[in-house]
């Protein structure tokens, strides 16, 4: 009742507050909800991530006192639903930043009810929504033409179909990121690349589909790309790091390849990126055909380039305090 009654005092005295974070307070109710909707009507910035008492009463509040609200964050609040989405979304038709990370009872019908209200949306944030399917991408794409960032990594039932919806929809799309999405393919790649020309980083990372092709659509494509994850992406080879170092994305504006459990690539990739004059860091953890001779000779072409790699001991040392016997690796920093 003490934290009820300190949050009902703060909103009753605080009520020209514009930007309140609420993160981590998981003894927070409904209760605190609604004492913010009653008194903080200029509230524009609220993150209640991980308060997870909240329920859909909150977001019912919010919508029908906090008419100006821009950004909301309701990441693993999990007792979160339609109900509450789409009474938040009539009444907020402002917003521009919806994160809600972790919340498995965000479906595709939560979806529309959001991008049905609120067509200004520029960032949502639906990483681990696993609930979520291509029917979500497609009213994102039809109805929120002015988003640049996307995350839905690890929303595993997503198929080529999200990918061509972006590329029809979302063509101010600058931020990608689709880690774990393991049924796209390069077919999908090669429609976003067709719509989405002003992507500046994309994760890829356990996209385990796709192959060299698709790199070869992203270069052409995408020439902006400066951040580009194809961490566990296991067919890629060196001939689609080719593509990259080959086309003008990588060459001009290229700063962060990371290829880390890429176990095909080979010190032919290292030397296709001597071009690469932006590039600053790249992760090579776990490519086990490259060589510290490789390594050397890229950073004679790119002196201030971090690259993080392992590599095994000449000789496995000794077993240390009775652990499993077995080679370390060891982290390099070059």
């Amino acid at each position: 009742s003490n934290y009820f009654l300190f949050y009902r005092t703060f909103a009753q005295n605080c009520n020209n507050i514009e930007e309140l974070n609420l993160n981590g307070c998981k003894k927070l109710t409904d209760s605190t909800c609604q004492s913010l909707s009653k008194h903080c009507s200029r509230l524009l910035y609220l993150d209640l991530g991980s308060c997870c008492q909240l329920t859909d009463l909150s977001l019912k509040a919010l919508g029908e006192g906090c008419p100006l609200l821009e950004h909301i964050n309701i990441s693993w609040c999990d007792q979160v639903s339609k109900y509450g989405v789409e009474a938040m979304s009539r009444g907020c038709q402002h917003l521009l930043v919806f994160i809600c990370k972790g919340c498995h009872l965000i479906t595709d019908e939560v979806i529309g009810a959001l991008t049905r209200f609120c067509n200004d949306l520029q960032v949502i944030n639906l990483h681990g929504c696993i609930n979520i399917g291509d029917d979500s991408i497609l009213l994102i794409s039809q109805n929120c033409p002015k988003i640049y960032y996307l995350c839905v990594s690890n929303c595993s039932r997503l198929t080529d179909a999200s990918l061509v919806a972006l590329g029809q929809g979302c063509h101010n799309l600058r931020t990608l990121e689709v880690a774990g999405c393991s049924q796209f393919t390069d077919s999908g790649f090669q429609a976003l690349a067709k719509g989405c020309h002003k992507l500046e980083k994309m994760d890829l990372e356990e996209c385990v589909l796709i192959t060299d092709n698709a790199l070869c659509h992203l270069a052409v494509g995408c020439p902006s790309l400066e951040t580009l994850s194809l961490s566990h992406c296991e067919l890629i080879t060196d001939d689609g790091i080719r593509h990259l170092g080959a086309n003008g994305c990588a060459a001009d504006n290229l700063t962060v390849l990371e290829l880390d459990n890429c176990p095909l690539i080979t010190d032919s990739s290292l030397d296709h990126l001597v071009s690469c004059h932006s590039l600053q860091r790249i992760e090579l953890y776990d490519c086990q055909l490259i060589t510290r001779a490789g390594i050397r000779r890229l950073r004679s072409h790119l002196p201030d380039l971090k690259v993080h790699a392992y590599f095994a001991p000449v000789t496995p040392p000794p077993s240390v305090g009775g652990g499993r016997p077995g080679y370390c690796r060891c982290c390099v920093l070059l």
